[in-house]
């Protein structure tokens, strides 16, 4: 049975997943994958939903302030033998009932064009392409993306 745990980067679990998550990374991304990697830190992060088939940690995500009423998700990542199961969809839900939860309106996220199959999951699930922002703008790897969150406000 898959279950979704809330923590933080000081997780154990989580870190060894974005281990992975790294070396999976560094792979697709080659020579620019130092570019990537000083975005990526995971200290101090508040917001993480970290997935369990039974008590095996197989995928993880996190949510970090990007302004004051906007959500960035980072390090979405899930095992391979789990994948094409819904679990990266069930996390990324899980950060965005999260954000909501903090009266954010927005989620915004960056993923590189050579991970195909982490944008097919972020148009699916009503992520619409924008313009590369911050520190991703005028990078040619990258694609950029928001999801409105919450109607209530």
């Amino acid at each position: 049975m898959i279950t979704l745990v809330r923590t933080n980067s000081d997780n154990s679990d989580f870190k060894e997943l974005v281990k992975k998550l790294d070396a999976e990374i560094a792979e697709r991304d080659g020579a620019d994958h130092s570019f990537y990697d000083q975005f990526n830190t995971i200290t101090n992060v508040k917001h993480v939903v970290i997935a369990y088939d039974d008590q095996s940690p197989i995928g993880c995500g996190s949510i970090k302030p990007f302004d004051g009423c906007t959500m960035e998700v980072k390090r979405m990542y899930v095992s391979p033998e789990y994948r094409g199961k819904g679990i990266a969809t069930k996390i990324l839900l899980a950060l965005e009932n999260w954000a909501e939860e903090m009266l954010m309106t927005k989620c915004v996220l960056e993923t590189g064009k050579r991970q195909p199959e982490a944008i097919s999951l972020y148009k699916r699930n009503g992520y619409k392409s924008i313009p590369n922002y911050g520190q991703y703008a005028g990078i040619e790897n990258s694609v950029c993306f928001e999801k409105e969150i919450n109607s209530l406000i």
